[in-house]
């Protein structure tokens, strides 16, 4: 990625309440107030991507009012005497990114196992700041964060909610739910003295009942979603990457108490038999699936399963694998195995009519680099314009915030970015995005 440009950092601060001792004065000042709340934020777009239409729209207005967009009308609307215009008229706008599979606290290195002897979870959380600041620089207003550790990600969210951290909008899965010894049991490669027998409240589990309770310590946690590893990753100190490690009871067990409180289920899934136990469970999305059949392809389809493919994080880790000491001798072979095949498995799964959200597992590669998965897509065979309704339109539906996310419409959160050239023909365009507003509030507006 081309370094992030420096940024003018906007914030539009709400008016506060003012205890005046005068009526009269308070009046005034109640009557100021609405005034300002009532200015708008006017934006001259050159052309606006709809994902609904798969096109860019010449010549629209868009209208913001606090954090909502109000308006999007034909042409170029003149501001009112109280209004801010924003002239992006040489410019593709579009809704704000969204990542589907992150991990924003984290970012892979030849250190990351050392790492977790050696960093402090305040460590962890400062160099989560720097990812998430990377990440919403680069137009991702929004991620899913899929699994992290002493709930610093729950924290992170908590920050940027207060404005008192830049990052994006965070839907967290806290801690990963996993098997005994299976990806996401984090005693995995320790000494024995080390590695103890963790249970549901580390979001580990062996029967139906623990399952169940994982899911509800994780809402008692505080997370929007539960993350399961249904079969062995790449990056776990464990000798496979693809055996399923739970059973179809255990994900039912998941599945069904999640639903009880509201949770969507995602799936880390590489090999086909617990892939599709997942499936069969009722999870509502897989991740990766490297060696997805076209059997499971189908069910996907019937069900609605949505497939979030990372892409990006199977060529880093393939590319990583060539560096020698880069890896473990355990992770090195299942990163040459696993990280070619996702492309393949991406471009089969568009063309059997698979639903696909976007995501790219950036924590594996770098924040900030979520564009590059863009790039993969397309080169799979997946035209530009659907790719961007990947990470837009269908990005929030598999998240449940259709309401809010994923188009400029009047009502959404205006939540827009904004690169020179248009993705749709050119979708490596998606590396230069120069303005990001989320909020309504600008967080980033660079100028030629």
């Amino acid at each position: 990625m081309p370094p992030i440009k420096s940024s003018r950092i906007m914030f539009r601060r709400r008016p506060q309440p003012l205890r005046l001792l005068s009526s009269g004065l308070l009046a005034a000042a109640l009557a100021f107030s609405a005034a300002v709340a009532q200015a708008d934020v006017v934006i001259h777009a050159g052309a606006l991507f709809d994902p609904e239409r798969l096109k860019s729209l010449s010549k629209r207005t868009i209208v913001v009012r606090n954090d909502r967009i109000v308006s999007v009308r034909s042409g170029y609307q003149d501001p009112g005497p109280d209004d801010e215009l924003l002239d992006l008229s040489d410019a593709v706008v579009l809704p704000g990114l969204i990542d589907m599979h992150v991990h924003i606290t984290q970012q892979q290195s030849p250190n990351r196992f050392a790492d977790r002897f050696r960093l402090n979870p305040a460590d962890v959380a400062l160099e989560a700041t720097v990812y998430a600041q990377r990440t919403v620089m680069a137009g991702f207003t929004t991620v899913r964060d899929l699994g992290t550790e002493n709930g610093v990600a729950l924290a992170l969210r908590r920050a940027i909610d207060a404005g008192t951290v830049v990052g994006p909008r965070i839907f967290t899965a806290g801690k990963a739910i996993a098997t005994t010894g299976g990806h996401a049991d984090l005693s995995n490669g320790l000494k024995r003295s080390l590695q103890g027998d963790p249970g549901p409240a580390e979001g580990v589990i062996n029967t139906p009942a623990e399952a169940a309770k994982a899911v509800r310590g994780r809402y008692k946690e505080g997370a929007d979603l539960i993350k399961i590893t249904a079969t062995g990753g790449v990056l776990s100190e464990a000798k496979s990457g693809d055996n399923p490690q739970f059973r179809l009871e255990e994900i039912e067990a998941i599945v069904a108490t999640a639903n009880d409180y509201g949770f969507k289920v995602a799936a880390h899934a590489h090999g086909a038999a617990g892939m599709k136990r997942a499936v069969l469970g009722g999870v509502h999305s897989i991740e990766h699936g490297t060696y997805m059949t076209e059997e499971i392809m189908q069910l996907m389809r019937k069900r609605g399963t949505y497939y979030v493919p990372t892409i990006l994080a199977g060529r880093f880790v393939a590319d990583k694998a060539e560096i020698p000491g880069y890896f473990s001798d355990l992770v090195r072979p299942k990163a040459i195995a696993i990280g070619p095949q996702i492309q393949d498995t991406f471009s089969r799964a568009y063309r059997a009519g698979v639903p696909i959200a976007f995501g790219t597992d950036s924590g594996v590669s770098a924040h900030g680099d979520n564009w590059r998965e863009f790039g993969y897509m397309v080169e799979a065979g997946m035209p530009p314009a659907e790719a961007l309704a990947a990470a837009t339109l269908a990005a929030a539906d598999l998240l449940g915030q259709s309401e809010d996310l994923g188009q400029i419409k009047a009502g959404m959160l205006a939540d827009i970015v904004a690169v020179r050239g248009d993705p749709v023909r050119q979708i490596e365009r998606m590396a230069d995005v120069f303005f990001v507003m989320q909020n309504g509030q600008v967080l980033r507006h660079e100028t030629p």
